[in-house]
């Protein structure tokens, strides 16, 4: 024979049972699908991860390039992996420039956007520095 308390057991896990049986199946995958999303890192409502910030760079405008697009020089140093010495290394790209405000020799900070040409996928964020 069974005791009051284990009965009760029993009873209350079917009880619980039958519940979840008459629950709709699409109920349960709604409340899954909150349940993944609040336990996902970055944007809540997709779960998807988190946007990355673009690329943003410094450098000296060597030219214009023509209308409202410039051509930006960044350069960075790099040890040499022989030598122990700090070399610079330097890169040339194509920015847009809106409003035509950058001449040669600017100090400028560029940013990492979709193309806009074919050599163009830098937008023009700030200008640090005008040319003397």
């Amino acid at each position: 024979m069974m005791s009051a308390e284990t009965k009760t057991t029993t009873e209350a896990a079917a009880a619980a049972n039958a519940a979840e049986a008459a629950m709709p199946e699409d109920t349960e995958d709604k409340e899954r699908d909150v349940r993944n999303a609040q336990d996902a890192p970055g944007r809540p409502e997709t779960g998807a991860a988190p946007a990355r910030a673009p690329r943003s760079l410094q450098g000296r405008v060597v030219r214009l390039s023509g209308d409202k697009t410039i051509t930006v020089l960044i350069e960075r140093k790099i040890k040499h992996p022989l030598y122990k010495k700090y070399v610079r290394r330097s890169t040339k790209v194509h920015a847009h420039d809106e409003d035509n405000r950058c001449q040669p020799g600017d100090t400028v900070i560029v940013q990492a956007c979709r193309p806009l040409s074919k050599l163009k996928c830098w937008r023009l964020v700030e200008v640090v520095g005008k040319a003397a």
